[in-house]
């Protein structure tokens, strides 16, 4: 308390510290914000769902201080994509307003990562799909009326949680979308693509062949909500399909596959031995 009651000591104090922020604090400021880096910017408007051109962007060197996180600093990143919002001269070509595939296209075919299959299931009346109100992302229950031939409508073990991934109209257009035209709004579906694992797959295309099937609305909200259906519905397969089951069902698949390319390998051979002694 006696040093800091004293004046020169608090004067030198000052002065000590004065000279760390001029000396050190300062030129590393400056170093920081004089330090230059090449991102891609914008040189032509472009709007929303048109594709990046080279005559759209350029490289330039710009300060790296305080740029934002995501701005594109590769010209081969950018060019052919498309820009998901309205760009315009001068601005930084951010990873967020672009997107590797057109608008409006199957982007969600693109998520696939071997696990889970999109498979489609007729909409066979107008009921049968929530009178047109289903949407992407929406948890359903699939019911099968007389399921196999007992003559009960039920909804099958594999198929009470299934998420819907599109919804297709007669065309080919995935309904249900904002796409801001009034005729494809009013388009009423004709298909559901539902993500679903190769067991799921099977009943679906069973049901398909067999008859109807009716879509019941379970949850639509958060997605994080929408996971916890799926992971219900993934810990109910694994213990009506126990791993090392699934696993002998796929191995006997392929040992019957084989034996049917060997069968006809066989055959084969035996035509050609034939028609080597005939000649």
């Amino acid at each position: 308390m006696k040093l800091l009651k004293n004046r020169t000591v608090l004067g030198i104090l000052c002065i000590v510290l004065s000279l760390a922020i001029c000396f050190l604090v300062t030129p590393l400021f400056n170093q920081a914000i004089s330090q230059k880096t090449e991102i891609v910017r914008v040189q032509k408007s472009i709007k929303a769902g048109d594709e990046i051109t080279k005559d759209n962007v350029q490289m330039v060197e710009v300060g790296g201080y305080n740029l934002p996180g995501d701005v594109m600093k590769e010209l081969g990143s950018v060019v052919g994509a498309y820009a998901t919002a309205d760009l315009l001269p001068g601005d930084y070509v951010l990873h967020s307003k672009i997107s590797e595939q057109p608008p409006g296209a199957d982007t969600y075919l693109y998520q696939l990562d071997g696990n889970k299959q999109a498979i489609s299931v007729t909409v066979k009346s107008f009921a049968a799909g929530l009178s047109g109100k289903i949407r992407s992302g929406d948890i359903v229950s699939i019911l099968a009326p007389d399921y196999l031939k007992m003559g009960e409508t039920v909804i099958p073990q594999e198929l009470q949680y299934v998420q819907v991934i599109a919804v297709t109209d007669s065309t080919g257009v995935d309904a249900n979308t904002d796409t801001g035209d009034k005729e494809k709004e009013k388009s009423l579906p004709a298909t559901l693509t539902l993500l679903a694992t190769p067991i799921q797959c099977k009943v679906l295309a069973e049901l398909e062949t067999e008859g109807n099937l009716h879509a019941a609305l379970v949850y639509r909200g958060k997605a994080e909500t929408a996971g916890q259906f799926i992971a219900a519905q993934e810990q109910l397969l694994e213990r009506l399909y126990p791993p090392e089951e699934a696993a002998d069902e796929k191995a006997g698949e392929t040992q019957a596959q084989d034996g049917k390319n060997t069968e006809g390998e066989e055959i084969t051979e035996t035509e050609g031995t034939k028609e080597e002694q005939n000649a």
